[in-house]
């Protein structure tokens, strides 16, 4: 599928086109048909050769054609003339969290910064200090922005990479002889960022399946080739992917090795060596003896420990909580009933409620929580009063007309820079549900940040704070919050936190879920959709919430509509 690079595509076009100063709505519309396409369920390419690329939201007949184009022709002179108006490396100086293209246009015109190496030599020299709206706090951010730019370099969302893993897998399941097939490593324990893929199978040809691994139609480069082992990068991703070929009798010893981390598997050798045992990824064995190996469950049996979850191999806690017969039972994608954070086209998302509820009806879920943005968010045009006193009418009236599926009328209102509300009181009361989030003022100091959101949770209307701390993996660091005064206060307050299944988002992320649960905070797991495809994001936040140990109980959208309804009452 070549849906990201088509989106990517878009994104580009967008950035360039604002850069050019050309149209302020031109950017708008590319940017909203780039968010549809980079969460389409279909292969974009199947749509073009159906003719359907006009029924994707945000797609116009402009570009449908360029699209149509680049698809058939692998490049589009369109792109490459807006290229050639700025040079290569601004693309990457606008990847600096804070910094648009219209900053990156400044910088060109004013200073002919043309790439991340001048741009931090005119930080570190006070030169940007000179430009209109930049101070020296603005040098230090760029500095910081451009230190966490090259750190996240050679890692990859979970997002990607997982949706990935599952390619490879049913690729090599179709077309390989294969008894067993799975991914494994940090992909398996469900991690935010990860650096490469482990693919692991059981076969009696491993000449044949390395065959079909290697020439794959989006490998790149063939790094290693061999029986049992195997290296590839793919293409467009430039991802790393490693296929090892196991023994049957070593299936789940080898699974169990390559899935969990370093610290978890050194603390199961070490128990399995105060029993007399040895434990590598061939098996468990007495000397030359195999006590266990085929499955992962044996293993575990064999060390007097119950299962344990992947998500959970990080050495946390979790085997002595399974020693002590005290594992929870993690929740999972099927346990939840509902999705309360998700936006429709009144806002910045692509879809109309009909569509909105109609994907999450079919999800089998038994409700939907519409909330759009709040007026003071400009950049994603958020709802006057008057526009949401409408919206929730016609979530009222679809309600009225629909039986076994319900939508709740809700907000993603601003918390202020004081902590007070968007909305008025007398707007929020009438909603279902709120939820209050930061979007602007990033850089406050602790204590004012977390006074800011404990004021907005002290708010009897206020029920969800969303992605607590505001970070945006590889794009912005999280916000300044004491999370232990936080969390105090949200058990308080009986307000929950979020955690947000956008990829690039996971937040709370595991060990914070975590955290959350210890001071009896109550949690959510919504996936901040703005198009009907990233309603399918739910899974990435019960990954994480899973890697917080959380339980059905303590998940909030497990519950029906009467419940919800009643929670939130």
């Amino acid at each position: 599928m070549r849906n990201d690079e088509v989106a990517a595509l878009l994104y580009e076009i967008a950035d360039l086109l604002e850069m050019s100063e050309e149209d302020r709505f031109r950017p708008i519309s590319y940017r909203r048909a780039a968010r549809s396409v980079e969460g389409l369920a279909e292969d974009i390419e199947d749509l073009a050769r159906q003719g359907r690329l006009r029924q994707i939201p945000g797609v116009g007949e402009a570009i449908s054609e360029k699209i149509q184009t680049y698809l058939k022709e692998g490049k589009l002179d369109y792109l490459e003339e807006l290229r050639k108006r700025f040079p290569p490396g601004l693309a990457d100086i606008m990847r600096i969290p804070g910094v648009g293209p219209k900053t990156a246009r400044q910088l060109y015109f004013d200073l002919k910064i043309t790439n991340l190496d001048e741009l931090r030599a005119a930080a570190e020299q006070g030169r940007l200090r000179k430009l209109k709206g930049f101070k020296e706090k603005s040098e230090e951010n760029v500095l910081k922005g451009i230190n966490l730019l090259k750190a996240g370099q050679g890692k990859f969302l979970l997002g990607i990479a997982l949706p990935l893993a599952e390619r490879v897998v049913a690729h090599l399941t179709a077309n390989a002889p294969l008894d067993q097939a799975s991914y494994a490593g940090s992909v398996r324990r469900m991690k935010e960022e990860v650096h490469d893929i482990d693919i692991l199978v059981t076969t009696t040809d491993p000449e044949a399946v390395t065959r079909v691994f290697t020439t794959m139609p989006f490998v790149r480069e063939v790094v290693e080739s061999g029986r049992t082992k195997s290296i590839v990068r793919t293409a467009p991703e430039g991802m790393q992917v490693d296929l090892r070929v196991l023994e049957p009798k070593s299936w789940g010893s080898g699974l169990m090795y390559f899935t969990g981390n370093k610290d978890h598997n050194i603390k199961l050798r070490t128990l399995a060596q105060k029993r007399g045992l040895k434990l590598n990824e061939y098996g468990l064995f007495r000397e030359e003896e195999t006590v266990a190996g085929a499955t992962e469950a044996d293993v575990y049996r064999a060390l007097d420990l119950p299962y344990i979850e992947p998500e959970m191999r990080e050495d946390t806690g979790e085997i002595e909580a399974a020693v002590a017969g005290k594992l929870p039972a993690l929740v999972t994608e099927a346990d939840i009933r509902g999705d309360l954070h998700a936006h429709t086209n009144l806002t910045d998302g692509v879809n109309t409620l009909e569509e909105m509820a109609a994907a999450a009806q079919a999800k089998g879920y038994a409700y939907l929580g519409l909330s759009d943005h709040s007026p003071s968010l400009r950049v994603a045009n958020g709802l006057s009063e008057d526009h949401l006193r409408i919206h929730v009418g016609h979530i009222r009236e679809f309600n009225r007309k629909s039986r076994d599926f319900k939508l709740l009328a809700g907000t993603e209102c601003d918390i202020l820079a004081d902590g007070t509300m968007d909305y008025p009181d007398s707007v929020l009361k009438d909603l279902d549900y709120v939820i209050g989030s930061v979007h602007t003022r990033f850089k406050m100091a602790q204590k004012e940040m977390t006074a800011r959101v404990i004021r907005a949770m002290e708010n009897e209307n206020v029920d969800i704070i969303a992605h607590p701390t505001a970070r945006k993996i590889g794009q912005r660091e999280p916000i300044a919050l004491d999370l232990e005064k936080v969390f105090s206060a949200a058990a308080d307050t009986r307000t929950v936190m979020e955690v947000n299944a956008y990829p690039d988002r996971t937040d709370l992320n595991g060990p914070y879920a975590k955290l959350a649960k210890e001071h009896g905070v109550s949690l959510i797991i919504d996936t901040d959709s703005h198009s009907v495809e990233q309603l399918d994001y739910m899974r990435f936040g019960v990954g994480t919430a899973r890697r917080g140990w959380l339980e059905k109980r303590d998940v909030v959208n497990t519950k029906s509509h009467e419940e919800i309804l009643t929670f939130f009452r």
